[in-house]
């Protein structure tokens, strides 16, 4: 079945995606169209094919040129060159592409300053609350205390380990604890590692089947197990909070917005 464009309160916003057909590429193009956004279509790898009734772009230029936001779910590899074109249109970015080098943060800051970008590691709200929580919880359970391990399961085809999910997770037990992830993340143990350090965060990643998305994480201290988990049952989750945040976007002015702001709850609300 092709994706109609249909106008509706949100017309004036012109939406393009980038990686429109994959899976999340299409379901991106429906939560589009099901929100009264214009979509004026997308780009992906030439043999690809792009979803019926959707026009393809040569090349992310072109279309930023024609949108207002370009959403982009890809690959690393491609944030460099989609973080220039989108800064020289000047147009919004909503970014949920994962395992990006410091490189690819540097060109998505450079960006930022001349364009809005909204960049989540996950788009679902469920997941951003989650991540309030544990920042609050490891302000509360002192590291000396509490050790905290982070488990997470996605499909066979998942690319980065671990997760965008799983690092922000670590990246907001870190900073309620007044520490940096870089400097306290374990991850892939194997071997005689010795004892565990401590305030250590450990990182799981399992890679089984066509699991969407789940992510749990541990408290435990010698007395108590206290545990946070959110289970993606569909994409979908994912899609439409990002197309909200392109909703959100479209208009503002040149910052790095985060899915928190999207939401209402961050310091750019």
């Amino acid at each position: 079945m092709g994706i109609r464009v249909t106008s509706g309160v949100s017309m004036s916003i012109r939406i393009g995606i980038a990686g429109i057909a994959g899976r999340m590429g299409r379901l991106l193009a429906e939560e589009a169209v099901a929100a009264g956004a214009t979509l004026v279509g997308g780009i992906d790898r030439p043999e690809a094919p792009v979803p019926p009734g959707v026009t393809r772009f040569t090349d992310i230029a072109a279309l930023a040129e024609a949108a207002d936001v370009v959403v982009d779910f890809t690959h690393a590899s491609a944030v460099a060159g989609h973080a220039a074109a989108i800064g020289a249109a000047g147009i919004a970015w909503v970014l949920g592409t994962t395992g990006l080098s410091a490189d690819d943060e540097a060109a998505v800051r450079v960006t930022a300053a001349r364009c809005a970008v909204v960049q989540a590691a996950n788009f679902s709200p469920g997941v951003n609350l989650v991540l309030v929580l544990a920042e609050r919880m490891a302000a509360g359970l002192p590291a000396t205390s509490y050790d905290v391990e982070i488990v997470e399961t996605h499909h066979r085809q998942t690319v980065d380990a671990p997760s965008g999910t799983a690092i922000a997770m670590g990246r907001a037990v870190a900073k309620g604890r007044g520490a940096r992830l870089e400097e306290v993340m374990e991850s892939g143990r194997h071997g005689h590692t010795g004892a565990r350090k401590p305030g250590a965060i450990g990182f799981a990643a399992l890679r089984a089947g066509q699991v969407v998305g789940e992510h749990t994480l541990l408290f435990a201290s010698a007395d108590e197990h206290i545990t946070l988990s959110h289970r993606a049952i569909d994409r979908r989750a994912f899609a439409a909070g990002a197309i909200r945040a392109a909703l959100w976007v479209a208009g503002r002015p040149p910052a790095l917005y985060s899915m928190m702001d999207v939401l209402g709850m961050g310091d750019e609300a």
